[in-house]
């Protein structure tokens, strides 16, 4: 077995040799070196080559909702790879995959039924506009090809997803002039607790109406837009939008890889509103952060549409589809999310987030301070100097990935209160310097 490289080393060739995301090439900023991690709590160490121990107050981008190295998901694995890790999906299946399509089925909104197992959450989102695609094609209705999304939002960054992402305000205006041209309504006002606004429920509706011919579905994060700016929004505008979607017999899609298992408070942030859409995308949580796994669901009227059309089947295969060993870790994480009372412990982060976070609006050139389930944010008047922001979190002993003018947090459910407590007021030592 080879000797393990120096620190040093491996960042000179995390340099030369590693592409991160959202980043240059070679990079301009020495990330830290997790060496291992358990519960709450990474070990890292810096480029000086001091180690440390931080809070992880990110989930790992939102996924790693059990924490780190936890007994039941590392049995799972280790099950799963003494019976096989892989095997393709074509023309063969597997109980790992079997056992979880069903408990997606039976833990999701009716009518969701099918479930599309893909490889992470923009292909999930890929494969939703298929489906509504060829869905309106095999209905002899090809025209209708556009989707509708609200601006502020964030799907992915293969090609579908970003084209409704933020045109304006997000990652991909490069893009602008080459990827589909989408509908953007304006993006919701308010908050969560806030009432739907009427004016704006008659934007919404009257683009729908407009475009109805050429719409193939709308698409929205429920709730919360998560990478487009952290921005939460009242669940009576789903209900709108289900209500617009049938009345014009347009597809509604929604994005619930963020906010999935309990993250908003809710098992899926469409229960917030009490409805149902026509497909959904998930990812993130899924397998408790352990593999990337993502899953896209229709209704029976989805399928059995494309499955009735010119071309019979729904025309994508992933190599690693249905991968035994992510499903697997995924049945586990799903039972070890709703064998416990996961809303309590949520509603306990949220309370811990609330009252270490209350202070934030009093820093200077702090714009708004926002809590919802396991979602904290501190947004600025500014863009985040996010060096000096994160350095400030990792000496509170901490670990939080600012950007664009949000210091925020989503914290793993097993969080206890102290660690929230650490949490809070590492985002706010980054905010003051950010």
């Amino acid at each position: 077995m080879p000797e393990p490289l120096a620190v040093r080393e491996l960042l000179d060739l995390d340099r030369e040799h590693v592409w991160h995301p959202y980043g240059p090439m070679p990079g301009r900023a020495e990330p830290l070196l997790v060496e291992s991690a358990s519960g709450v709590r990474l070990r890292v160490t810096d480029p000086a080559g001091d180690r440390a121990e931080l809070v992880d107050g990110m989930s790992s981008w939102w996924s790693a909702i059990h924490g780190y190295n936890h007994p039941v998901l590392n049995e799972a694995a280790r099950g799963q790879l003494d019976r096989m890790s892989h095997v393709m999906f074509g023309g063969l299946t597997h109980e790992p995959a079997v056992r979880l399509a069903a408990r997606l089925v039976e833990i999701t909104p009716e009518p969701l039924r099918h479930v599309f197992l893909a490889d992470s959450g923009s292909v999930s989102v890929e494969v939703a506009v298929k489906m509504c695609l060829q869905y309106w094609r095999s209905r002899g209705r090809p025209g209708k090809r556009r989707l509708l999304t609200w601006r502020g939002g964030y799907h992915g960054d293969t090609w579908q997803p970003m084209s409704v992402c933020d045109p304006d305000g997000g990652m991909h205006h490069l893009w602008s002039g080459v990827l589909p041209h989408q509908v953007f309504a304006d993006t919701p006002p308010g908050g969560f607790d806030d009432p739907p606004d009427p004016r704006y429920a008659a934007h919404v509706r009257e683009l729908i109406a407009r475009h109805a011919d050429e719409l193939a579905a709308v698409i929205v994060e429920p709730v919360v837009q998560g990478a487009g700016g952290m921005r939460f929004h009242s669940p009576g505008y789903l209900r709108v939008l289900r209500e617009a979607c049938d009345e014009h017999d347009v597809l509604l899609v929604l994005d619930e890889i963020a906010t999935g298992f309990g993250r908003t408070g809710a098992l899926f942030a469409a229960g917030h509103a009490g409805i149902a859409p026509d497909v959904m995308c998930l990812g993130k949580a899924l397998t408790g952060g352990y593999l990337t796994m993502a899953a896209t669901l229709c209704t029976t009227r989805v399928a059995e549409g494309i499955s009735r059309g010119e071309v019979p089947v729904l025309a994508h295969g992933p190599t690693f589809m249905g991968n035994p060993l992510a499903a697997a870790v995924a049945n586990a994480s799903i039972d070890l999310l709703l064998g416990q009372d996961w809303a309590l412990e949520v509603k306990r982060i949220e309370s811990g987030l609330r009252e270490g976070l209350a202070d934030a609006s009093s820093i200077a050139r702090v714009r708004d301070v926002r809590v919802l389930g396991a979602i904290g944010v501190v947004q600025l008047d500014h863009e985040v100097d996010i060096a000096a922001a994160t350095r400030a979190a990792v000496r509170s002993g901490v670990w939080l990935r600012p950007f664009r003018d949000l210091v925020y947090t989503m914290p793993p459910y097993v969080t206890g209160d102290e660690d929230v407590a650490r949490i809070c007021a590492a985002v706010l030592a980054a905010a003051r310097q950010g």
